[in-house]
């Protein structure tokens, strides 16, 4: 199993340590989740996720590659901002949702899911008939992210240096007289960024944080604020099996490339899907989990994705996919839970109303 270049600061912080996705993890540390919600819903907290996968495409027809394994629109953006989009296969299904960062006119850098890096990686090769090298530098990196309505503060002051990019932007800056990179981007709702640099970087950079007041947080709280966003997760709310139409993500689906999987999706544009991911809140006193039944009017009609207790809404919420014609004519839904039923109602994302992603 691998570790993180900041593994050893996560024992010597008292963090649970669990696998994830190939590698020993925080999942919370000493304090707790409700610690650590708070931190990033309120302050600023800071993720190690340098489980993920980092692959560079460059050539002068890099955009081309791109532009067929992909399926948002990369002429929309330009160089120094990012783009989340996914990768699908022949079926339109999500090999998996990636953030893609225009470095320059012949230079892309890819985020994709710790888990999925092979796959992705061999994937993107395979379909490469054109000028473009495909490298994967995922160990040459290590990832943070720091989130949350004081993330700007705190990071400018350990850059001595006034952070303005915009959502979604990025740009490099310099720390300890080493370049790193940084993004307006992250997974929790909340203002945030994320920075990339060498593993000898990001270990100083995390330590300025702690010692800075910045809550170390794991995976299990990133969970739930990642859910009340309706942020999908890959392998449960998305997977091979499963389009961006259903995903509810037709806003990264592009109409005018000719990507790969784009007739299943057109189809599906046009004639509709059998079933759609909604988001569901519970009316009764219950905690909806990952593969939990859902009935309606005594049918079965889906099955939960994801599911948690939401901290700010003191309730269960969960993501789910449930049969399409099921959605138009009804709000209520009955969660199986042990043999019993209980009632939740379909909502429109995202589950809290009140944070600072845009500030």
């Amino acid at each position: 199993m691998n570790k993180t270049s900041l593994y050893n600061k996560h024992v010597q912080l008292e963090a649970k340590i669990l696998e994830y996705a190939g590698y020993k993890m925080p999942i919370n540390y000493k304090n707790g989740i409700q610690y650590e919600y708070n931190a990033i819903r309120n302050n600023v907290g800071v993720f190690d996720v340098s489980h993920m996968g980092e692959i560079f495409v460059k050539g002068h027809e890099a955009q081309k590659l791109l532009s067929k394994v992909t399926v948002n629109d990369l002429d929309k953006i330009s160089v120094k901002q990012a783009q989340y989009t996914a990768v699908c296969n022949e079926n339109g299904g999500i090999i998996d949702d990636i953030i893609l960062y225009k470095l320059s006119p012949n230079e892309f850098l890819l985020i994709v899911n710790g888990s999925n890096l092979k796959n992705i990686f061999n994937w993107i090769n395979k379909k490469n008939n054109f000028d473009c090298l495909i490298e994967d530098k995922t160990n040459d990196y290590s990832l943070l992210a720091i989130q949350g309505p004081n993330s700007r503060m705190i990071l400018e002051k350990i850059l001595h240096k006034k952070i303005s990019l915009a959502f979604y932007h990025h740009d490099k800056y310099e720390f300890c007289d080493k370049e790193i990179f940084v993004s307006r981007t992250g997974y929790t709702g909340e203002l945030g960024f994320e920075v990339m640099a060498n593993h000898s970087i990001i270990n100083k950079i995390w330590d300025e944080f702690i010692e800075s007041g910045v809550e170390p947080c794991g995976l299990a709280v990133r969970d739930v604020l990642r859910l009340e966003m309706k942020y999908c997760l890959y392998g449960n709310d998305i997977n091979e099996k499963i389009s961006p139409i259903e995903a509810g993500l037709k806003w990264i689906v592009n109409n005018d490339n000719e990507y790969i999987g784009k007739h299943v999706i057109d189809n599906q544009l046009s004639n509709g899907v059998d079933k759609r991911l909604v988001c569901i809140k519970m009316l009764d006193k219950a905690i909806p989990r990952t593969g939990y039944e859902i009935f309606g009017n005594e049918k079965k009609i889906g099955e939960i994705s994801s599911g948690t207790f939401s901290i700010s809404l003191k309730t269960g919420i969960a993501m789910a996919y449930i049969k399409s014609k099921y959605i138009k004519k009804n709000k209520i839904v009955n969660v199986k839970i042990r043999n019993n039923y209980f009632k939740g109602e379909l909502v429109k994302p995202p589950f809290i109303k009140n944070f600072s992603l845009h500030k």
